[in-house]
């Protein structure tokens, strides 16, 4: 059986962590460097860096924060955020990350996708969709870019599996509607989502507990799961969150404890 992921996010404004709740209410929770470095001696299995407001702010990546994250961990690294060209994909994997994300930029120039898979790879290239619910969209949701502030006409299925068949080999589900709400994740989203493409999907939006983790990756039939408020503030540690998928019979890969 194929190990689960668990994934830690760290949005990033001006060079800080911050937790913001359905996009709104953002609060500043500390260094992403340090933040990265404590995560990966937790075991996390993967680390994702969104700098959340380069799209909006129409600006390039942070990309020193990028490489000073690199230099401290040793596990897939996701970045997102700004990323608009090739040159930009180019800066970001030289920096230190296997994956890059896209999301806004996408939507804009969907031969973004096709461009990086090209040169790097699938694997490499993931698109991040922010999924908001609205009964006016076939699938039941709808794309929003630009960091929860500009709706699109865009189907949320119809989108993913468009980019799919552009080349992107991993696709980031986030929930508008769950994003900071520590309620759980949206099962349904999820798992239409997770049915209906070939390659993995990532869960994103509404973690607060184990359990919610649990049936994302069960009944949500995720690939991974992606935690953010419920391991920034200190509720729950990576090897708490693991111990309780283990034990629910859900395959995690348990690392060998880091000093330090």
């Amino acid at each position: 059986m194929l190990q689960k992921r668990v994934i830690v996010c760290l949005d990033v404004r001006d060079g800080k962590t911050v937790k913001s709740v359905k996009f709104v209410d953002t609060k500043e929770l500390g260094d992403p460097v340090e933040m990265a470095a404590e995560y990966y001696r937790q075991g996390v299995d993967e680390l994702v860096f969104y700098d959340i407001t380069a799209s909006a702010e129409q600006r390039g990546i942070l990309i020193d924060v990028v490489r000073r994250v690199a230099q401290r961990i040793f596990i897939p690294f996701c970045v997102g955020g700004g990323i608009k060209t090739a040159e930009d994909i180019r800066q970001v994997i030289l920096a230190g990350a296997e994956k890059v994300s896209l999301n806004s930029q996408a939507v804009r120039n969907p031969q973004l996708i096709s461009i990086g898979a090209r040169l790097y790879g699938s694997q490499s290239m993931v698109l991040a969709i922010d999924a908001l619910a609205d009964a006016s969209f076939p699938s039941g949701y709808r794309v929003v870019i630009d960091g929860g502030r500009t709706p699109t006409g865009l189907d949320v299925l119809a989108w993913a599996q468009q980019g799919h068949a552009l080349g992107a080999g991993e696709l980031v589900l986030n929930s508008i509607d769950a994003d900071g709400t520590k309620t759980g994740y949206d099962l349904k989203l999820t798992s239409m989502l997770s049915q209906a493409l070939p390659i993995p999907v990532v869960a994103s939006g509404g973690a607060g507990t184990p359990e919610h983790l649990r049936a994302v990756l069960q009944e949500g039939k995720a690939d991974a799961a992606l935690v953010a408020s419920m391991v920034h503030y200190g509720t729950y540690t990576v090897p708490m969150i693991k111990e309780f998928l283990l034990k629910k019979g859900v395959p995690v890969r348990v690392p060998e404890p880091l000093d330090g």
